[in-house]
Order: C-alpha cells, then sequence, then structure tokens
C-alpha cells in the first residue's frame, strides 16, 4: 500500500481506477487493528488499489471530505467517488470485505 505523500499524489491517484483510501493515523490503536489482516485484505481485493492516508498530515483534506472519525476508507473510480464506509468505530476484515464487495 503506498502512502500519499502530497495533495498532488492524493488527487492524481482520485483518477485512477477503483482506488481505496485509508484514511488513519499512527496513533489509532483501532487504526492498528486492522495491521492484523490488512496484507490478507489486499491480497484478496487486488482489483483495487489501495493508498494509506495519514489523516493528521492531511486534516484540512479530511475536513473537505467529511471524514471525522478513523479508520475511514474513502473509494473513488476514475474521479468520481464510489463508496465511503466512514465512522469513528474499529473495522472488521468481514465488514471492510462487504463494503469493498458491494462496489464491484
Amino acid at each position: 500500500m503506498e502512502k500519499i505523500q502530497s495533495i498532488e499524489q492524493l488527487e492524481a491517484a482520485k483518477n485512477g481506477e477503483k482506488t481505496v483510501f485509508l484514511f488513519s493515523a499512527d496513533w489509532c490503536p483501532d487504526c492498528h487493528f486492522l495491521d492484523v489482516f490488512l496484507p490478507e485484505l489486499l491480497e484478496e481485493n487486488k482489483d483495487f488499489t489501495f493508498y494509506y492516508v495519514d489523516r493528521d498530515k492531511f486534516i484540512d483534506t479530511c475536513i473537505e471530505l467529511d471524514i471525522f472519525g478513523i479508520p475511514s476508507f474513502l473509494v473513488y473510480d476514475k474521479g468520481n467517488e464510489i463508496g465511503r464506509f466512514v465512522n469513528k468505530n474499529r473495522k472488521t476484515k468481514e465488514q471492510i470485505t462487504e463494503f469493498l464487495a458491494g462496489l464491484r
């Protein structure tokens, strides 16, 4: 999973096909919960391109996108938002898998 380093990179990535942005932070325990199954999730969903977005580095972007809880997922396809799994609750592998399956 590539880490977004700039607004320009984020904007360019939005224009890709089936792009998933994981909004997270190093200090977030519910975000670290994903570490257990994230590699497996990426392997099982190769039709999506995943990016990590540090919420603290991109706080203004999070505000613009109405992302006030982490971990959260925002999905774009060719510049259009096609899905969001945005809230402050811990997310299980099953919940994320079901969310992504609904976008296919």
